[in-house]
């Protein structure tokens, strides 16, 4: 049985993550979408567990998709799961960069693990969880950019945190 690791933090998730996740899921006979902790990256709009949450009202029709969260270097979970590839979504040329870096990191820990890179769909370039949320901010329309199903949990934390901030 092929699997692998679709990691990031998906805070939220979008739908150019939904593409890959499903697009993968193609690809192998098991996919974990893993809502890893970011050390470089402020508290999320989501905790960990309501961003897993979020993430499996999305893709429960996908019987090959898993979701999970770890705080552990994604060589090592993949080592745990038996994975033998990390998938990674791409949007330009800096994300590839950084990537590409960071797919020799994984190998070198685990000569096991490969990354596939899958390009973004050309609709969803442009998109990030970061310009969700500043969307989302001011009240814009997240149907372009959010499945669906997630929409007004997310509308909901953004005007709690608005109304945070006013105090």
């Amino acid at each position: 049985m092929k699997t692998a690791i679709y990691p990031g933090s998906f805070d939220p998730i979008t739908l150019g993550h939904l593409n890959i996740i499903k697009r993968a899921s193609i690809c192998f006979d098991r996919l974990i979408v893993c809502v890893m902790v970011n050390s470089e990256k402020d508290e999320g709009l989501f905790s960990p567990a309501e961003r897993v949450a979020l993430i499996r009202q999305v893709v429960d029709r996908l019987s090959n998709v898993e979701v999970d969260s770890s705080s552990e270097l994604v060589a090592e979970y993949a080592r745990k799961k038996k994975a033998c590839t990390i998938v990674k979504g791409l949007r330009a040329v800096s994300d590839y960069e950084k990537e590409v870096q960071m797919a020799t990191l994984n190998r070198k820990l685990n000569p096991r693990l490969d990354t596939m890179f899958l390009p973004s769909g050309a609709k969803y370039t442009y998109l990030s969880s970061s310009a969700v949320k500043e969307m989302a901010w001011y009240a814009a329309d997240l149907s372009d950019f959010l499945p669906r199903e997630i929409i007004d949990q997310v509308n909901e934390r953004v005007q709690q945190r608005r109304e945070a901030s006013k105090v």
